[in-house]
């Protein structure tokens, strides 16, 4: 026994009790005259010879099971791998996930050979069967690594006991101050230019192609439950993140379960309460390792925005010639109306709520201002004060036709608005059946709240319809393609009826949203609504000119660059920015009806998107990418000043008209701080 004990005294990562416990149940046979050492493999159940690799083995399995506690039914040695039609490989040892009894958890080398190549080894047996822990020992030394997707080893301590998860023994738990550390970090490596948007891209190529899911309502799940968990890490609710991609598959998919439900009852009513993720566990995995390092809260959900713009225009919204708008226009336009706290807003054709969000961020600015609070570079996350919570409840309106954008729609402005949304799933234009649409129990259930809100607002409140509104601001971007041809939802337009009273066969959706906005307007009410260029030049629309300026004063009409809706269109547009005509103080602000009165023009003359719909950046004279006090990249446009690092824009000069010209809602030092 001393033979054996000495022969193997190399063994030193195993103490000494761990090798006499061994050497204890080794015996010695005569084998063609020579002594031979053979012990009875715990797991095979069978003698074998103790070769220095074997005895490693030996060891490792014994500590797996009598200290680490797994279950020997959960242990096989030399575990085929199949690489392809090959499946002569075999690994020494390998420990099954206890939820999924057939997936390796842990594989274990114990070759003498270098550490190099025997973590080369592993790491393509890991990445065959997708085992996430692996060790190379060769008894004096091990090395134990936490395989990350898509195929790359961290070095952890030690395994974990079998009643512990990796998550238990990784690393230190996750903040946001970790991500971003890691943003920075990406920042000094030069990696920046990855977005959320290219994530999802990448994540549809690998994965989500093959994954047989609905990619639009998947994706949508995960980034929905990872903006609840980077706000509630953020708020205090939970000390540290939790969308990690730290445990088994099936652990990871349990725990991602649980953290998308908690977000559905803090959301309400953009997913059905039993909804779950439909990603298989391998797939989820995967998706969780790609976004879990990425920040999504920043300052004004850019990030979030630009990813869902992506998802929605390639499910639905390009089919329906609906784009969302660029967010430096709609920047233009909120600073252009100049919203108030006491006003009310609505967006009827919402797409991803730009509009009302980014009012939201104005009008938030103004409160935390006059309160003498400061704003914060994590803006979006913050816990507002209440009076912010009440504007958003009482004041933001958003109504529109697409299912899946009224989701996002209505799950930026529950994040944004802390819980509070009125974004309603309704056809704007076909308002006569908003009845039959609301007495559905589903319909009434998720969006309830916002309708009795958005009902109260109806220009008499007496009134049996909802064709006349008394909102102040409006902003907007309908659809430009397709024309409308059912007579019934026609017939109770203006516009839809020719000097001789008689019904067209067909209108354009777009003419029938300017009729119908200004019926969302009280009198002295604003809107800026995007538009064709044709339908300011077109002498066949010189009826619908007449139409808008029988109603309204001109403010202002803004060409947009012909690339601003690449690479969905080329259409050229242009943003009308009109006040309905009011004589009557109590009614609303007056804009008193003249004949002749000066109209703002301007053209933005700096494309912000190249023909390849690729964003232009602002860049500093030594050609680096130019950054806000957020650390966002700045979009090039004229539009206007962006936080005072780039010239007066448009906006900045319609302030001065509108100064000038008394328009009831600019004072003469306007806010110029950017959203």
């Amino acid at each position: 026994m001393n033979k054996i004990t000495n022969e193997f005294s190399q063994f030193v990562l195993f103490s000494e009790d761990e090798n006499h416990a061994l050497d204890s149940r080794s015996e010695t046979r005569e084998v063609r005259g020579k002594s031979t050492t053979y012990v009875t493999c715990i797991v095979r159940n069978k003698p074998v010879q103790l070769k220095p690799e074997e005895r490693t083995r030996q060891l490792w399995l014994a500590r797996l099971i009598d200290q680490y506690g797994y279950a020997v039914s959960r242990v096989q040695v030399e575990y085929p791998i199949t690489f392809g039609r090959d499946s002569s490989k075999r690994a020494d040892i390998v420990v099954f996930d206890a939820d999924r009894p057939t997936v390796p958890y842990i594989i274990i080398e114990v070759k003498a050979d270098k550490l190099r190549d025997g973590k080369e080894q592993l790491r393509s047996y890991t990445h065959a069967t997708g085992a996430p822990l692996a060790v190379w020992s060769n008894g004096i030394q091990a090395e134990v690594w936490h395989r990350k997707n898509p195929n790359y080893f961290v070095p952890i301590h030690h395994l974990p006991r079998a009643a512990q998860t990796i998550e238990d023994i990784v690393d230190q738990p996750w903040t946001i101050q970790t991500l971003i550390d890691k943003e920075n970090e990406r920042e000094r490596e030069g990696s920046k230019a990855r977005s959320l948007r290219e994530l999802i891209v990448d994540m549809e190529n690998e994965v989500l192609a093959n994954a047989g899911v609905d990619v639009f309502e998947e994706v949508f799940k995960l980034i929905f439950t990872k903006l609840y968990d980077e706000m509630a890490t953020h708020r205090g609710q939970h000390p540290y993140l939790r969308f990690r991609n730290t445990n088994t598959a099936a652990q990871l998919k349990r725990a991602i379960q649980d953290l998308f439900d908690e977000a559905k009852r803090k959301w309400p009513g953009v997913f059905l309460d039993d909804e779950r993720i439909r990603l298989s566990p391998d797939h989820l995995q995967v998706c969780v390792g790609s976004l879990e390092e990425w920040k999504l809260f920043n300052s004004n959900l850019d990030v979030i925005d630009d990813a869902f713009e992506y998802l929605v225009n390639k499910s639905s919204k390009g089919e329906k010639g609906q784009y969302f708008t660029p967010r430096w226009v709609i920047d233009m336009c909120v600073k252009m109306l100049n919203p108030q706290e006491h006003e009310t807003v609505i967006d009827t054709a919402c797409g991803s709520a730009g509009f009302t969000v980014h009012t939201m961020f104005h009008v938030w600015r103004q409160i935390i201002a006059d309160m003498g609070m400061e704003e914060s570079h994590l803006f979006t996350m913050d816990q507002k004060p209440p009076r912010c919570e009440d504007y958003v409840r009482d004041k933001v309106f958003a109504i529109d036709f697409d299912e899946k954008s009224v989701r996002v729609s209505r799950c930026l402005n529950l994040i944004a608005g802390d819980g509070e949304t009125n974004v309603l799933h309704l056809n704007t234009l076909d308002w006569t059946k908003w009845d039959e649409t609301v007495k559905q129990d589903e319909w009434a259930d998720t969006y309830g709240d916002g309708w009795r809100r958005l009902r109260k607002l109806r220009a008499n409140p007496r009134q049996a319809d909802y064709r006349s509104f008394g909102y102040d601001v409006l902003m907007a971007n309908p659809p430009f393609a397709g024309d409308i041809k059912q007579s019934d939802m026609l017939s109770p337009y203006d516009l839809a009826h020719k000097k001789t009273g008689k019904l067209e066969r067909a209108v354009g959706r777009d003419l029938l949203f300017i009729e119908r906005n200004l019926d969302f307007l009280k009198p002295g009410g604003r809107m800026a609504v995007v538009l064709p260029q044709g339908r300011f030049n077109n002498s066949s629309d010189q009826r619908v000119r007449e139409f808008i300026m029988e109603r309204c004063r001109i403010l202002a009409v803004v060409g947009l660059h012909p690339n601003t809706f690449k690479p969905h269109t080329g259409t050229k547009t242009s943003v009308l920015f009109v006040q309905k005509w009011n004589d009557d103080p109590a009614a609303g602000p007056l804009c008193s009806k003249v004949e002749d009165y000066s109209i703002f023009f301007a053209t933005q003359q700096v494309e912000s998107v190249n023909n390849s719909g690729e964003k232009v950046y602002v860049r500093r004279d030594d050609g680096t990418l130019m950054r806000d006090t957020h650390g966002h990249f700045i979009v090039a446009h004229d539009l206007y000043n962006h936080e005072g690092l780039t010239q007066d824009g448009i906006a900045e000069a319609f302030q001065e008209f509108a100064a000038q010209e008394q328009f009831s809602f600019f004072r003469r030092a306007p806010s110029t701080v950017t959203a």
